[in-house]
């Protein structure tokens, strides 16, 4: 059965105190929208309708571009007011219409699927979310009636002491027939308290015309948690932290203090992992089997192979082949890549760099713009020169060679096959294969064939 799906998000956010939208504020690594988008994606082929302030519009198109229909809800008068926006984009095209929030970010796939199961079943005017919880969170009560049919909604503000007794909550999401929406939200009239025009009316309006009004209940309530203050946005964070985090450890990762570590919902990660506290896996990363990683380590887009270390480390972008690791105290920034084997010491940094396999980087080195090849020791201290002021340019250490402490390769440089450069040296010229060179600046002093010689 078709199905068009409104996403509301005009609100001012008024309490959310940003100049910034509320739902474009990042969580879990993406804005807030970006969960109800991805929602509505996956349960419709047709692009979402997505309900915004003339004030946010601007900033939420340029985030979003053409995922999503815009209507603009000039006046805030109210949940129905916003709908009534999409009518003469959607009436027509579809049997069932859902309706979500774009600061809901904890919904889950499998609950709006029943949601719209339960409606096409049913053939109901319209089947709405509920939850039960002592903690109202301000959600209006579910009214049944002695058959245990649902009558109206009442909002907590005008719920009579028994009616706040009662525990079942209305979410505000629901599944209409299109037919029955389209054709009711005219009559909707505005709150005594507000004069705006609630879609929670839909729910009388249906059983004042003998009409069936179903429900699906959740059975996660974290689901229902709507985001209107940082402190919300504090619970949803760690509410979507502990759901991520039980996941993998149910695929068999172990997290050694999970309240103090960030998975985000695009990681990867392998069987027999150990993460340590403080550890915080962001964005696109990948992780192997039977990697150990943290304590106090950051790791944003990263692929990282099978049995690898990192220590206490940052990694942005690189790439960590097997077995090879870093730290404590180490940075691979963009581009960085350790090949099979590879270590790199304390202190270290490689940007846009290459570590061959079995290579060894010692504490406080830098490598920019270089290719290491394997089997390469570099000593502590040594810094590549990869920019001139102007441009950056690229340093190359063949296979086997051995580079002294606090050594300075000025780029463009090559090193050769099995060379080795003595400690302190400042090498501005290319230094050929098996050759021994030390000094400032560094001079070829012999090489690997002329000691067989003597």
């Amino acid at each position: 059965m078709a199905l068009s799906v409104i996403i509301l998000a005009a609100g001012k956010s008024t309490r959310f105190k940003s100049r910034k939208p509320k739902v474009l504020h990042h969580l879990g690594g993406k804005p807030l929208l970006d969960y109800s988008i991805a929602l509505a994606e996956a349960l419709s082929s047709e692009k979402p309708v997505l309900v915004v302030g003339p004030e946010t519009e601007a900033e939420i198109q340029a985030r979003f571009g053409k995922r999503v229909h815009y209507v603009r809800q000039t006046e805030r008068r109210g949940t129905g007011h916003a709908v009534m926006q999409a009518q003469s984009l959607l009436e027509g095209r579809s049997e069932q219409v859902l309706v979500l929030y774009g600061d809901m970010p904890l919904l889950r796939q499998e609950t709006l699927e029943q949601l719209a199961a339960r409606q096409e079943e049913s053939s109901a005017a319209l089947t709405m979310l509920t939850i039960e919880r002592e903690n109202s969170g301000g959600f209006g009560r579910v009214i049944r009636d002695f058959a245990g049919d649902i009558l109206r909604i009442v909002e907590e503000v005008e719920a009579t002491p028994a009616q706040r007794a009662i525990r079942e909550l209305n979410v505000g999401v629901y599944v209409f027939a299109a037919d029955f929406l389209w054709a009711n939200l005219n009559r909707l009239r505005p709150s005594k308290r507000k004069g705006e025009l609630y879609l929670t009316d839909m729910v009388e309006l249906a059983s004042s015309q003998g009409l069936r009004v179903m429900s699906v209940a959740a059975t996660d309530t974290t689901e229902a948690l709507g985001i209107n203050t940082r402190v919300d946005f504090a619970l949803a964070a760690a509410a979507l932290r502990q759901r991520i985090n039980e996941r993998w450890m149910l695929a068999g990762v172990t997290l050694l203090d999970p309240a103090s570590i960030t998975i985000e919902p695009g990681v990867t990660l392998g069987q027999d992992t150990i993460i340590h506290p403080n550890t915080h896996l962001l964005g696109q990363t990948t992780v192997g089997e039977s990697c150990e990683l943290g304590p106090n380590t950051v790791i944003r887009d990263s692929t990282i192979g099978d049995a690898c270390r990192v220590f206490a480390s940052v990694l942005e972008e690189a790439v960590m082949e097997d077995e090879s690791d870093i730290g404590p105290f180490g940075h691979l920034r963009k581009g960085a890549h350790l090949c099979q084997g590879a270590h790199m010491g304390n202190f270290g940094e490689i940007k846009n760099s290459t570590l061959g396999p079995g290579s060894k980087m010692g504490h406080f080195s830098y490598l920019g713009d270089a290719e290491v090849g394997a089997n390469v020791n570099i000593a502590a201290g040594t810094i590549t020169c990869n920019y001139d002021g102007v441009r950056k340019h690229r340093t190359v250490i063949e296979d086997g060679a051995f580079i002294g402490s606090d050594t300075m390769l000025v780029a463009p440089v090559r090193v050769g096959r099995g060379a080795k450069v003595g400690a302190g040296a400042v090498v501005t010229r290319d230094i050929p294969p098996h050759a021994l060179a030390y000094g400032v600046p560094a001079r070829v002093k012999q090489t690997q064939e002329a000691d067989n010689e003597q």
